[in-house]
């Protein structure tokens, strides 16, 4: 079978399981529907955020804590919020639909929690990051970073061949909007008069660039070969950016407000390891306070505009 016949088989699945879960998690018709919440928030660590030590316990938890410099925090003081009118489900290792804290796990805990209805204007998902893309072997980037520190045979466009790091050909906006239709679909059903937002990712390496920084213990540690982790990079951006066409909903451009921004610049908006220059205690290649509250402004005026 074709790489493309696989891909378009992978997404059907996906999509009809995704379906179905959704479905069954649907309240009963003669359930009382709730008013809802203004503001609902899907993703992962992007969106929780963390420090270092969260390192070692990684996401899948529904309890999991949101530091209180992430953005979609920051947003809801800014908008003035009452807290217990904000659903914030997002959780470090969060995925759309690979593993752990999923997309429809966050959906659901969000409905369970009477988070939609009429009243919800804003639904934010920023997912993508954790998942695994690739039909013969699908690879998350989290899998991909032992080729991140190789020093013999480094991280670069090969490494998708290799089977070290995900198939950027697989990563599309086609491909995106499949794995997440149906949440969609079940978001403007249960919350009618909401604006959907996928959330981009911020800028943590040069565009198109081939190398990657980081910023450890106070030093630049550099490895110049990885273009399959910049590849990825920049494929999550594009994909969102025309899944979000596709499926007519909002994209915030996270990379254009955080421009210039990145790892191991002058003035990084994302931590480093152990970094004093950044955030110590810093989530790695996450995002600063400074970083995260250019992102809750840009959304507050994105909610402004209605």
């Amino acid at each position: 079978m074709k790489s493309s016949a696989r891909l378009r088989l992978l997404a059907a699945s996906t999509a009809c399981g995704t379906a179905a879960v959704l479905a069954a998690m649907a309240p009963p018709a003669t359930a009382d529907a709730p008013d809802g919440k203004t503001l609902v928030v899907t993703g992962d660590s992007f969106s929780a955020n963390g420090e270092i030590v969260d390192l070692l316990n990684p996401g899948g938890d529904p309890d999991c804590k949101h530091v209180a410099t992430s953005w979609p925090t920051q947003l809801t003081q800014r908008i003035g919020l009452s807290p217990d009118d904000v659903e914030d489900t997002s959780c470090q290792g969060g995925t759309i639909d690979t593993s752990g804290w999923t997309l429809t796990h966050q959906v659901k805990r969000a409905m369970a929690d009477g988070a939609f209805g009429p009243r919800t204007r804003t639904v934010t998902i920023q997912l993508g990051m954790n998942d695994a893309w690739g039909t013969d072997n699908p690879i998350a980037l989290s899998k991909a970073y032992s080729c991140l520190i190789d020093l013999i045979d480094g991280c670069g466009p090969e490494a998708a061949a290799q089977g070290r790091a995900p198939d950027p050909a697989t990563i599309t906006g086609p491909a995106y909007a499949a794995r997440v239709r149906q949440a969609v679909t079940y978001l403007r059903y249960y919350a009618p008069n909401a604006r959907i937002v996928f959330v981009g990712y911020p800028e943590i390496h040069t565009p198109g660039g081939d190398s990657a920084c980081a910023g450890i213990l106070g030093v630049d540690a550099v490895q110049p070969r990885a273009g399959a982790i910049t590849g990825f990079l920049d494929r999550i951006d594009t994909a969102q950016r025309e899944a979000a066409a596709i499926l007519n909903v909002d994209f915030l451009d996270s990379r254009a407000i955080t421009a210039g921004h990145g790892a191991c610049t002058a003035d990084a908006w994302v931590a480093g390891a152990l970094d004093p220059r950044t955030e110590l205690l810093g989530f790695p290649w996450h995002p600063t306070a400074r970083g995260d509250s250019m992102v809750a402004a840009a959304m507050q005026e994105r909610i402004a505009r209605g």
